[in-house]
Formats: structure tokens, sequence, C-alpha cells
């Protein structure tokens, strides 16, 4: 990357925070109806600057602590945490990456997407979501991250809660129960614990 790049780069960061922080001023609250908090994390990986991907996330998690984020945004989230030694965080952060798309770990690694039927709350769920992923496994630069996610998702632990995360959207797919529901949504939101 050429230094002109790398400025490029900084300056859309730089304009992102600026932007935010104006509506925060402006409404009194963070008002990011387009979704730009999304973007700095492509750009921090990009330059390979984890540390202030970090300092990002850990400023986006304070300011907006109920955000779930994106399938992609996510992946990202657990890029930065492995880069920054947070193996533990990073193991949790990949296990919500999996259950917002499952499908976006295997398409990482470039395998074959089999649907599947399930419950599915919005499109970022489904298959469709990751075919313009930009990551690789073939990613020289993230030649250890992809070492370490591939011990991690053959681990049994992963694979025993990643299947009951499929395993509860499969049920929801079907259940009309309201109170089931509400019991399957329950569990599967407390699966990332067991990570």
């Amino acid at each position: 990357m050429t230094p002109k790049q790398i400025e490029r780069l900084q300056k859309k960061i730089s304009d992102v925070k600026r932007t935010i922080a104006a509506k925060k001023r402006k409404y009194g609250c963070y008002d990011d109806s387009r979704g730009i908090r999304y973007i700095p994390t492509r750009y921090f990986i990009q330059l390979g600057d984890y540390s202030g991907g970090l300092k990002y996330i850990k400023w986006f998690s304070k300011c907006f602590p109920d955000d779930s984020g994106f399938p992609d945004f996510l992946f990202e989230w657990t890029i930065i945490l492995f880069k920054n030694g947070m193996l533990k965080e990073a193991e949790k952060k990949a296990f919500k990456t999996f259950c917002s798309n499952t499908y976006i770990i295997g398409k990482y690694f470039s395998r074959p997407i089999t649907p599947v039927v399930k419950w599915e709350g919005s499109n970022l769920e489904a298959p469709s979501y990751v075919e313009n992923l930009i990551y690789t496994s073939a990613d020289s630069e993230l030649k250890d991250f992809t070492e370490w996610l591939e011990k991690f998702i053959s681990s049994e632990n992963f694979i025993n809660v990643s299947n009951k995360c499929v395993e509860i959207n499969i049920r929801l797919k079907i259940e009309d129960d309201r109170e089931m529901r509400h019991y399957l949504v329950v569990q599967a939101s407390q699966l990332v614990d067991s990570i």
C-alpha cells in the first residue's frame, strides 16, 4: 500500500468519526441511519492497524451497546480481536458471527454453500448475503487468523454449539406457538455463553 493510499484510508476513518460525532452534537445522541459506523473496521484491517481497530470497536461497544452489527462487520471484529491476542473474546465473536449468518465462515474458507431451511430474521442471515464477502482464507495477511479459525471451528465445543444454533433456527422456522418461540429465542441468545 502506498503512503497516499494509507493517507486516504486514514482520512476515511476520520471522516466517519467526525460525521458520527457531528450527529451526536446536533441531536444529543448517535444517529447513524446510513450505517457508516460499520465501515472503519474494514479500513483498519486494510491498514494492518489492529490496535487502532481495537480502539474503534471498544468505542463502538460503548456508543452502540445494543447494536448486533452486520455479519461481515462481526467477522472483521473477530479478526481485530484475534490480531490483538484476545483469543477468548475472538472465539465468542466468531460464534456470534456464525449465528448472525451461518454461511459466512464457510464462504471465508471457499466451501460450497448449502442452504438450510431455517428461520432467518432478515436477508442478513441468507446465503446470498455472503456472496460478496471480501475476505478469504487464501489471503496471506490473514494466514495466522485462518489457521486459528480453522482450529476453533473444528473444536468439539464449536461444532456442538453451532449445531444447536442451527437446530434452534430450524425449529423456529416451523414453530407457531408464541411461548415456545420465545423459549427458543432465549435459548439461542444464551448459546454464546457456551463458548
